[in-house]
């Protein structure tokens, strides 16, 4: 049998960082067990379902390179197969008219509530005659759902789940105008795809026991679920957009490479011993139901950003550029010269070691793109006052002698200016930092001047040291 797993999100806004997670878990269990992937977009709510939000769904998953098998499935065009499976439950019994006015249904709401008891239809019409129903009400179709026994369902994540029949109730099919509910056309359109296997949060385990009986209805095989529990806060809260409850695009736009995102998302919830670091590789190789926990993971955004840090150092240095170079442009409102797309390619390898985000990366490379250093972070300034001033003084003639401007006797040549001077490296690297890199955060600076070549380096440092 091949295994065939879905992701099916609803177009009515981004693709939140739990239904990535989701996505990738289906896409992973697909991939491990040589399966395939689809993608079905749940659009049938018309008023907030969106051609945006559709964009910024299948925008993400490409981004986080989870491409899905077949093409794309939109449930809003298979109504008429959702009609016609429902037509046959009316046929076999398994499902009936019902002509309850908004006003009984509410009566019935109201004497639950009374009785402390959930809401449930209370079979009015589950045996009566179509003979008998008044002429003025379009009826809904319900499920004849089972009045004994139990539906069960072993779960693969959170194990056996049980409910007494008496305690599940006679489910909206169609509404009265004649579309689909939720229940129903999850169920059809997963049938009719084949899926196997339905990965998806724990906020739907009750969702699986009601789908269940419509499987049963129709004598279907129903799929085996896996429901994984949902993400919380470092706090322990329910996730929210303060924890990073954010649209996939958001973690691109703040920074973050897409393995680095595959990464972080795979470990929250699912384990494999005490590694941190999986590379794509590996989790589709090492990828198993049986290792999602069932407590909730939390969202940490220090071991997210460790993690970016990581993959950035491993990232190819031209795929960087890549990635920041239209950053970069927006930030200097112009193209970037030759000359300063050589200096950050030459200088890449340095300049990613720090940065744990790309848009750090991208701050870090400005001074290699521009002619001259215009803004100076606070700690910089304070490095260039007189004293650091006068350290420059000593540096520039030094600088001038050497014709050998590699980065080892750049340093050799600092050094014994410090020696000679009696001032400290750290202190005499300071102002010159300052000067040539407007920061006080810089890679190596001795070969950050070797990429600036000996004239745009003396040309900076003269700025001060005259």
């Amino acid at each position: 049998m091949t295994i065939i797993t879905r992701f099916a999100p609803s177009p009515t806004g981004y693709l939140h960082i739990g239904g990535a997670r989701t996505a990738l878990f289906n896409w992973l269990y697909a991939r491990n067990m040589g399966g395939k992937f689809l993608l079905r977009v749940e659009d049938t709510d018309k008023e907030r379902s969106t051609e945006p939000a559709i964009d910024a769904i299948l925008g993400g998953l490409k981004w986080l390179g989870l491409n899905w098998d077949d093409v794309e499935v939109y449930q809003s065009r298979n109504i008429n197969r959702h009609q016609e499976v429902v037509q046959q439950m009316l046929e076999s019994g398994n499902a009936y008219y019902c002509y309850s006015s908004k006003e009984e249904l509410e009566e019935m709401r109201a004497r639950a509530v009374a009785a402390k008891l959930p809401y449930r239809y209370d079979g009015t019409w589950r045996n009566r005659s179509a003979a008998d129903a008044p002429k003025d009400i379009k009826p809904v179709v319900r499920l004849k759902a089972p009045l004994e026994g139990e539906t069960i369902i072993e779960d693969m994540v959170q194990g056996r789940v049980v409910v007494k029949n008496t305690e599940q109730d006679d489910m909206v099919l169609l509404r009265s105008d004649g579309t689909p509910t939720y229940m129903l056309a999850v169920v059809v359109d997963d049938h009719d795809m084949g899926v196997t296997d339905i990965i998806r949060g724990d906020d739907h385990l009750t969702n699986a026991l009601r789908q269940k009986l419509i499987y049963d209805a129709m004598g279907w095989e129903t799929p085996r679920f896996a429901h994984i529990p949902l993400i919380h806060g470092a706090d322990g809260a329910k996730l929210s957009k303060r924890h990073g409850a954010l649209g996939v695009e958001s973690y691109r736009d703040m920074g973050y490479l897409p393995e680095a995102m595959r990464n972080y998302l795979l470990r929250l919830g699912w384990s494999h011993g005490d590694d941190e670091i999986i590379s794509t590789g590996q989790a589709i190789e090492w990828f198993n139901i049986g290792s999602i926990g069932k407590s909730p993971a939390r969202f940490d955004f220090n071991k997210l950003n460790n993690l970016n840090g990581y993959y950035i150092r491993e990232a190819e240095d031209s795929r960087l550029f890549e990635i920041i170079e239209p950053i970069l442009k927006e930030k200097l409102g112009a193209e970037l010269s030759e000359t300063a797309q050589s200096r950050i390619l030459n200088g890449m390898t340095g300049l990613k070691q720090r940065a744990k985000l790309l848009t750090e990366l991208a701050e870090s490379a400005i001074f290699y793109a521009i002619d001259s250093v215009t803004n100076f972070t606070d700690k910089a300034l304070e490095s260039l006052n007189d004293d650091g001033k006068g350290i420059i003084l000593l540096i520039v003639p030094e600088l001038e002698k050497t014709g050998n401007w590699k980065h080892d006797n750049i340093e050799m040549i600092l050094r014994e200016v410090s020696t000679n001077s009696g001032v400290k490296l750290g202190n005499l690297m300071a102002p010159l930092r300052a000067a040539i890199t407007g920061s006080h955060n810089s890679p190596s600076m001795f070969e950050a001047m070797e990429i600036l070549g000996k004239d745009e380096t003396l040309r900076r440092l003269k700025v001060f040291g005259i």
